[in-house]
């Protein structure tokens, strides 16, 4: 009886324990670097490095929400990043023409990995597996085996500039002033529908933790230079996944496909279409992901992207999209994200052994499967 009480306990408030393992991490790491690893210039990279595995997520987690997996996404990311590099720079091109480019063809080839799994039936484990062959091939064709360096500035810089201290603090009242208008909208809306509401002290005590959390987000990073750019756009991203999982027509149809595929199939919803472009938008973050980890680095390296297909994927785990599909949340990912990104860096830090960083991160993972596989066993 307390077993099942603490598995309902935990599925509810799965984000809560996330938010809890970070503290705990970073107060770890803090404790054992003697304070270097809270420095804003630390966070600042933190930040970063965690922009590249958080937008694989955001698409790793609708294609696992959707009941399949992509092992290629790794592949794809340094194949598409090193595309970029030679772009600019053996061949000159021009930043927007180069990035059109590059999401073009993670865009197609997304699109192709979808048609092979949804039109020709093959399973989208083996599309995953051949992709990510496939892909590191080509990429070693593509650069020769060479490091392609230096990529002109304007593309350095999208991956390694700043938003202004003063545009960040627009960017966190901002943010601030959606989410109360947000949870009004909520209060409204049930209201409206006579559903039961939330005491008013829940929605006042979560607004002042999205105030406390946005102050410190801004405030650390300002010490430094400024909110990165790559964190910009994985902010923005996941405005627009959360709002299509929860608020369009296609983000429903991916839970329905992801619970009872057969089932959605047989209400009239064209399943193959749905899960083409989930395929297409995950090709699509690869190319972002490929573009910044370029950017990030100032050159395309044919080693890029080598086992971010795993972090994309724990990471997914790790917030709560369960294995079996139909159930998770794009900002549960970003969670996981984060969870990984802090590991890597806090290990880095203290010269951890790679073989080390190897076996925590392949037990954490493990041990989110086994989490999701005992809260399901709970519900039944």
């Amino acid at each position: 009886m307390k077993s099942n009480q603490f598995k309902k306990l935990f599925t509810q408030y799965k984000m809560l324990a996330l938010l809890v393992a970070i503290v705990l991490i970073w107060g770890f790491f803090t404790w054992m670097t003697e304070g270097g690893f809270l420095t804003p210039r630390n966070m600042s990279n933190l930040m970063r490095q965690m922009a590249v595995t958080g937008i694989l997520a955001c698409g790793m987690s609708l294609v696992i929400i959707a009941g399949e997996i992509d092992l290629s996404v790794g592949s794809l990311l340094g194949l598409l990043g090193g595309v970029a590099a030679v772009l600019d720079v053996t061949h000159g091109m021009g930043l927007p023409v180069n990035m059109i480019a590059v999401l073009a063809v993670g865009l197609f080839i997304g699109l192709f990995n979808g048609y092979l799994t949804a039109y020709l039936h093959i399973p989208s484990f083996i599309v995953g597996l051949g992709g990510m062959l496939a892909y590191r091939g080509i990429l070693l064709g593509v650069t020769d085996g060479v490091t392609i360096a230096p990529v002109s500035e304007e593309f350095v810089y999208i991956g390694q500039g700043y938003l202004p201290p003063q545009w960040g603090i627009v960017l966190g009242v901002t943010l601030f002033v959606i989410a109360i208008a947000l949870t009004f909208r909520q209060r409204k809306s049930r209201a409206h529908h006579g559903l039961e509401q939330a005491p008013p002290w829940r929605d006042g005590l979560r607004l002042g933790i999205i105030a406390a959390v946005l102050f410190g987000f801004v405030t650390t990073l300002n010490s430094y230079e400024g909110i990165p750019l790559p964190v910009l756009l994985l902010l923005a991203l996941l405005g627009i996944f959360t709002y299509m999982t929860t608020q369009t027509v296609f983000g429903r149809r991916i839970y329905a496909v992801g619970s009872n595929m057969e089932a959605t199939r047989l209400s009239g919803i064209n399943v193959k279409a749905v899960k083409l472009w989930i395929f297409g938008i995950m090709g699509l973050m690869c190319a972002l992901a490929g573009l910044i980890n370029t950017a990030r680095l100032a050159a395309g390296a044919p080693s890029a992207g080598t086992s971010a297909e795993l972090d994309a994927i724990a990471a997914c785990f790790i917030g709560g999209t369960s294995m079996r599909g139909g159930s998770g949340t794009v900002y549960g990912a970003l969670i996981g994200a984060l969870v990984m990104a802090s590991l890597d860096n806090g290990m880095s830090m203290l010269d951890v052994d790679t073989y080390w960083q190897m076996i925590v991160k392949g037990g954490i993972l493990t041990l989110a499967v086994w989490v999701d596989v005992a809260t399901r066993a709970g519900k039944r």
